[in-house]
């Protein structure tokens, strides 16, 4: 039995699967109210709109570019309808759903389990893509409105062959409005989906109020975060060891994280929200300290929270969201503008009192209206919306710091890396995962292709002790196309870790204009991005991460090629298309030794080229 959004009504078999599916996109059924033609696809709007209307009008920008506005409005400013924009394809080569959050889950789901990304101001992104087999782009959609919540889903019906997707607006309840105007931007060309995505931020960029912010050359070089290395027990004494030896591998600042502000080490929050440095009392002393060894330092706050137990909670009483249960801790409300001052107020005075150089700003995600949330501009609230209070928050955060520094450098985390949030800080980091390689490899190189000029930062690295060197340097060679962050005691660490991490943070440094800002390629999103490269003027680096065939193309512009085996296998296969010349060829392990050094010539057809495990194999082109 087929309903009328097209979608087949769950079996029992299903019901499981489907649960969480059906409560966000198969809501009750919404009737048709018109027709539109966009980018080769007949579309149907629908929504019991009540007093709105909705009137649409489709721009082309370029053969398989096309832009659709959708204006919404009433005489009368009332809650607006939840309304849908849905279509259907054939499935002709449709293999994957690319979000920025979809992480390993990145096939295209049944139906009645659609893939599915919902974002608002402090998660995800309104942007979604269907690719091919052959990484080519199907279909990349991107909605114009990032501060509200937006569904986007897609979902192959069984009985048809055909992809299903649909866009949802004002799914959750919303304070009151006579107008809204939003923007769907269709790419169909036939490029790869990573070119599709990648030109996606500059159109966001477009609107007012999506200006990226500005970022400083020093969120682009690497970072030592404390806190896989020492959580809560952080001391100035311990850190600044920590720091010197950093400072002497080539790292620029120190992210010191969550426990500076408390005693407490139970790893809640209910102490949180005064922002003493109760466990590093000599702040001031500790930064300049890291200022007297050109050492930059960011300091971690939980933006939303006052702990039960903070001096400050009564201070704001009534000016909550809810409570946390299990962590000792509420969210404030930003939509007063005394909890904004506060929390605007704490930050400034960071900076004037300490001299500290940045921000490592946590849980904005937590910033959200609920069933319960009066949505009114009253009793105190200057803003009925929640999401609109924290942009106006987020808005002057960022504003208020730079008058104190211009190049304050403010870190967020997966899943707070939308359009919005490019606007509020400058370095996006990849979600928590830790000695997880793979995972920080896919969540920076996601990020990535969505980040624009925003500085795109791996989660901290980290590994056993007494693992293998060549293993724990596999943490460091799947995320060389993102800014470092390493999280490992370097007192404590093996002499061999130690001479791994200065070989790869000195290569990376070296490498760094290639692997940031030369033109990036990704292969087989579904399988992870086995290989990744970037290429920036004469010289290509091309990492590898499976026993897999690297194609080199003819070039006489490439002078250089960097071949790194992010593997444990000793050597890589490359298969040249036309006679490519002859080349100085050397190999250094993972902790930077020599290896291999001979000339060889590279032509048509193809080789088996001996590189150590978690090694590099550099290429200088000789006359």
């Amino acid at each position: 039995m087929r309903v009328s959004t097209g979608l087949v009504v769950p079996t029992a078999r299903r019901m499981v699967c489907a649960s969480l599916a059906a409560s966000l996109f198969l809501a009750a059924p919404l009737f048709a109210r018109q027709t539109v033609s966009v980018a080769g696809q007949t579309m149907q709007i629908r929504g019991d709109l009540g007093d709105f209307t909705i009137s649409t009008k489709v721009r082309r920008e370029a053969e398989g570019l096309e832009i659709l506005t959708l204006s919404l409005s009433s005489k009368a400013a009332a809650a607006p309808p939840a309304f849908a924009l849905e279509w259907s394809q054939p499935a002709h080569d449709i293999a994957g759903f690319w979000s920025v959050t979809t992480g390993f889950q990145k096939t295209v789901r049944a139906s009645w389990s659609p893939s599915s990304v919902s974002s608002m101001l402090a998660r995800s992104a309104p942007v979604f893509s269907l690719f091919g087999h052959d990484d080519q782009n199907r279909l990349t959609v991107a909605v114009s409105d990032a501060l509200e919540t937006i569904q986007m889903s897609s979902g192959l019906m069984e009985e048809d062959g055909r992809v299903y997707s649909k866009i949802r607006w004002f799914s959750e309840r919303h304070k009151n409005l006579a107008q809204y105007k939003v923007e769907v931007r269709f790419d169909t060309r036939p490029h790869s989906f990573s070119t599709a995505l990648q030109e996606v931020p500059a159109w966001w960029e477009s609107f007012p109020g999506y200006e990226a912010a500005s970022v400083p050359d020093i969120a682009k070089l690497p970072m030592y975060s404390t806190w896989y290395s020492y959580h809560q027990s952080v001391t100035a004494d311990a850190l600044l060891a920590e720091a010197k030896l950093a400072r002497g591998l080539g790292y620029e600042a120190i992210i010191v994280d969550d426990g500076w502000q408390t005693l407490d080490s139970n790893r809640g929050y209910a102490y949180t929200g005064d922002w003493r440095p109760d466990r590093m009392p000599q702040m001031r002393e500790f930064v300049d300290a890291l200022h007297a060894m050109d050492m930059k330092i960011l300091l971690w706050y939980a933006v939303p929270f006052m702990g039960e137990k903070a001096a400050n909670f009564e201070r704001f009483q009534g000016k909550y969201l809810r409570y946390w249960d299990g962590q000792g801790a509420y969210v404030l409300d930003p939509r007063y503008p005394e909890v904004r001052e506060y929390i605007i107020d704490t930050y400034r005075r960071a900076i004037r009192e300490w001299d500290l150089d940045g921000f490592k700003l946590d849980f904005i995600a937590r910033f959200t209206a609920d069933a319960t949330t009066v949505l009114e501009k009253a009793d105190g609230r200057d803003f009925a919306s929640v999401n609109a209070a924290t942009d106006r928050l987020m808005t002057d955060i960022m504003s208020e710091l730079r008058k104190e520094k211009p190049d304050i450098m403010v870190e967020f985390r997966q899943p707070y890396v939308g359009p919005l949030m490019r606007k509020y800080g400058n370095i996006f980091r990849v979600g928590d995962c830790p000695n997880v390689a793979v995972r920080n490899r896919v969540g920076s190189v996601d990020l990535r292709l969505l980040s624009g000029d925003t500085a795109v930062h791996s989660d901290m690295i980290m590994w056993h002790y007494d693992e293998a060197v060549d293993v724990a340097a596999l943490q460091f060679l799947n995320i060389l196309f993102s800014v470092p962050q390493v999280s490992v005691r370097l007192e404590e660490i093996p002499e061999s870790h130690l001479e791994m991490v200065q070989y790869l943070t000195g290569y990376w440094i070296e490498n760094r204009g290639v692997l940031l800002d030369g033109e990036l390629t990704v292969e087989s999103p579904l399988s992870n991005y086995p290989s990744i490269s970037a290429r920036k003027g004469a010289k290509k680096i091309v990492a590898v991460y499976e026993d897999r065939v690297v194609d080199l193309a003819a070039d006489p512009a490439l002078q250089e090629i960097d071949l790194v085996n992010g593997k444990l296998s000793d050597d890589l296969v490359v298969r040249v298309k036309e006679d490519l010349g002859r080349f100085r060829m050397s190999s250094r392990n993972s902790t930077g030794n020599l290896g291999v050094e001979q000339a060889i010539t590279l032509s048509k057809g193809v080789h088996s080229l001996p590189v150590p495990a978690a090694g590099i194999l550099s290429l200088r082109r000789v006359e």
